[in-house]
């Protein structure tokens, strides 16, 4: 019964908030011109471009790579930006990323991307949906590119995950594909329930679901604009406890109706079956794989330059 209150609730709470509109100002880094790709950063959930530390890791990759970095918020101010990675869809956090990339003509020419957590998903959309101008590497950091199977800090192989993850659970399980769930909760749209990969109202309302080419229709675009990315570099987090599972970070998931047994990229359906063409560009050479031992986003500056040098410069 708790579910049907809660989205009650959240729907009241919500309809009157602004839907976000295309925000005026985006923070940038400008350095001068050495002709080098430039790179677009996306952050992650409860982050945003106007944080003085988000701030720091877009210059810090304008100042390795010497050439134009910008980040695309999703609001035009701090708390705004920041909610909408909560109360904005994914396909919406995606138009909103895609305008802003195309009224920049410092991007008109392609760019390399970089997301960390989170803001992954608003690039991987952008791949799929438009990718013109076209990404040439994207760059992930721990990010939900699959999806996720389990809310931050709850992970969802312990079955006693105490009050507060039992309800979380309960709206992202019972409830995350519902198509009211779908139209509140950024989170809900990349939610992929091990339990429910083949449940109708996944295959049709979920926007993870139709990304992967596990939805009721297929969308060959989707497919056409993520095999013209030339690389795609997949860091994983060792011991995360915010993606679930963190080899979703790596194109793994959880195999189907069970939240004990992880499938590598090459053991999904969706690889053998190359739904979305992650099986192309894996056999063409395009993705590279490394890691950090430690957790969510807990990386180093110099960890960040080593990827810049390696994944954009080279």
């Amino acid at each position: 019964m708790r579910i049907p209150v809660l989205l009650t609730t959240l729907s009241a709470a919500l309809a009157a908030r602004p839907v976000p509109g295309v925000p005026e100002n985006i923070y940038i880094e400008r350095v001068p011109d050495t002709g080098r790709l430039p790179t677009v950063t996306a952050h992650g959930m409860g982050d945003s471009c106007f944080n003085r530390g988000f701030k720091h890791v877009t210059e810090a990759i304008a100042n390795a790579t010497g050439s134009y970095a910008v980040c695309i918020p999703g609001a035009p101010n701090e708390p705004e930006d920041t909610l909408s990675g909560f109360f904005v869809t994914m396909n919406r956090n995606v138009e909103i990323f895609a305008k802003k990339v195309r009224e920049d003509p410092q991007l008109a020419n392609g760019f390399n991307a970089a997301g960390f957590s989170q803001g992954n998903s608003v690039i991987r959309g952008y791949i799929h949906m438009y990718n013109d101008p076209p990404v040439k590497t994207f760059l992930s950091v721990h990010g939900t590119v699959m999806g996720v199977s389990g809310f931050p800090e709850c992970n969802p192989a312990h079955r006693f995950f105490g009050p507060v993850c039992d309800i979380l659970d309960d709206v992202l399980g019972e409830a995350a594909y519902f198509e009211e769930t779908q139209d509140l909760l950024f989170q809900a749209n990349y939610y992929r329930d091990p339990m429910r990969f083949g449940d109708h109202q996944y295959r049709k309302n979920s926007q993870i679901a139709f990304w992967n080419g596990e939805g009721l229709t297929v969308n060959q675009t989707y497919k056409d604009n993520f095999v013209k990315v030339d690389r795609f570099a997949m860091i994983k987090a060792m011991k995360d406890t915010v993606v679930y599972p963190n080899e979703g970070e790596w194109w793994g998931s959880f195999a189907p109706h069970t939240y004990h047994t992880t499938l590598t990229m090459n053991e999904t359906e969706m690889y053998q079956k190359d739904l979305f063409g992650l099986k192309t560009v894996n056999e063409a050479g395009k993705i590279v794989f490394n890691h950090t031992d430690k957790n969510h986003l807990d990386f180093t500056e110099a960890q960040l330059q080593w990827w810049v040098q390696n994944y954009f410069l080279e």
